[in-house]
């Protein structure tokens, strides 16, 4: 259920095509998002190749995966804060070419492992930046009434990205490998380096940004952005069920590795589990980014919910393998019903000059609620059994879709 305007004469993808700005945007994110998975699995290459600090040994991953997620819990309310300042065009560009730069920085400076965790923890915090600046420019480019299907296409890349990218980058940085000592490195940093290019010639316009410098104000701003989230209870309500969204698949991505053993998987192959869901999410996006329209006054959250729900539930008595993978897929097209038309309700409902707050908030919060699930997910399985703590998830999952519901529809007639 959506508060939205009828669609246009022509919608759906076809109309997505004609926007050459758009399709330019488009491409940067799929470059960029390429890039960045491709890199992770470039530093977790490199490893070998670099002295531990002492003492951490047998942590160097765990560090550097601390390094690459730090900085979004650190720095993701204070990029949006500098999204809503500046040029998004600049920022987009910028981020992209100091990444590029960053990356080709690797094979010259010394094989130390602290320059390779400063040089993660520098990418990462530039992504912070990137992030929202990229979420916010959608609604410069595409009429409000095309915010779905944009969103579904950035959706469908994002995951399409995080599927491709890690099942390639191993492949990709072996041929690249054959051009020279240098070549993985180059081949990363020219997928940022294109990107930025690319986005450089993106016609972004926006009404109250200048290429002037712009004075800052983070905690003014800070304390503005929490203002309107309080206000605008559709948008917060919109950022909860994200944030929700994000943590059921945090805390799969542990569960899986139990999960596969039951259906007749070993238990480095749990990425065939995740992999499902990927595809059940680009599935379910495409479907909405093409026939949105059709949709509009559906509840799409309510409907996501339960069947995530009913998903996990059916995980308890699952021990076929296809069964397992076709539950996996339906929990994704779930939540792809779910994540398309949130993200386009908060690029609807939110003015221009909230926005890089907004996203930025966002990526803060949900990267912080991912910590969680993370953490007690494993414990929890091991004190009262994987089936329990599905059937408990199913339960919550459930409860969660329904008071959404009910507090979007008080919220909308409110409105109204």
């Amino acid at each position: 259920m959506l508060p939205v305007s009828p669609p246009p004469p022509e919608s759906g993808f076809r109309s997505l095509i004609k926007n050459r700005a758009f399709l330019a945007l488009w491409m940067g994110q799929l470059l960029s998002q390429v890039a960045d998975k491709v890199f992770f699995v470039l530093l977790i290459t490199l490893l070998v190749d670099y002295k531990p600090l002492p003492g951490l040994e047998n942590s160097m991953r765990s560090v550097l995966m601390v390094a690459f997620t730090l900085p979004a819990i650190l720095f993701g309310s204070a990029a949006g804060i500098f999204v809503d300042r500046f040029p998004k065009k600049h920022i987009l560009t910028i981020c992209n070419v100091s990444r590029g730069l960053l990356t080709l920085l690797i094979p010259i400076l010394p094989k130390a492992f602290l320059i390779l965790l400063i040089i993660t923890f520098a990418e990462s915090v530039l992504t912070q930046f990137f992030a929202p600046a990229e979420q916010a420019a959608i609604p410069l480019l595409v009429e409000k009434e095309g915010l779905m299907t944009a969103n579904a296409l950035f959706t469908t890349t994002m995951l399409g990205s995080l599927i491709i990218g890690f099942a390639v980058g191993e492949p990709l940085l072996s041929l690249a490998r054959v051009g020279g000592d240098f070549g993985q490195e180059i081949l990363v940093g020219g997928l940022y380096l294109i990107a930025g290019a690319v986005l450089w010639l993106v016609p972004i316009r926006e009404k109250h940004v200048s290429d002037h410098l712009v004075a800052v104000h983070p905690w003014h701003d800070f304390k503005a952005g929490l203002r309107y989230l309080k206000k605008e209870r559709l948008v917060s309500n919109a950022l909860l069920q994200l944030t929700i969204l994000y943590s059921v698949f945090a805390a799969l991505t542990v569960l899986a590795i139990n999960l596969v053993e039951d259906i007749g998987l070993k238990p480095n192959q749990f990425g065939f589990l995740l992999a499902a869901a990927g595809i059940g999410m680009v599935f379910g996006a495409g479907v909405l980014g093409h026939w949105g329209d059709r949709f509009h006054h559906k509840p799409l959250p309510l409907i996501g919910f339960l069947c995530m729900a009913f998903a996990l539930s059916m995980f308890t008595f699952t021990t076929n393998l296809w069964i397992g993978l076709s539950l996996s897929a339906f929990l994704g097209v779930g939540a792809s019903m779910i994540g398309v038309p949130m993200q386009t309700l908060i690029h609807q409902q939110t003015p221009e000059s909230m926005r890089g707050k907004v996203f930025g908030f966002q990526n803060n919060v949900v990267n912080i609620a991912l910590s969680l699930p993370l953490a007690i997910a494993g414990p929890l399985t091991d004190a009262i059994g994987l089936r329990a703590v599905l059937l408990g998830m199913s339960i919550l999952v459930s409860m969660v879709g329904i008071w959404a519901w009910q507090n979007t529809r008080r919220v909308l007639q409110d409105v109204i």
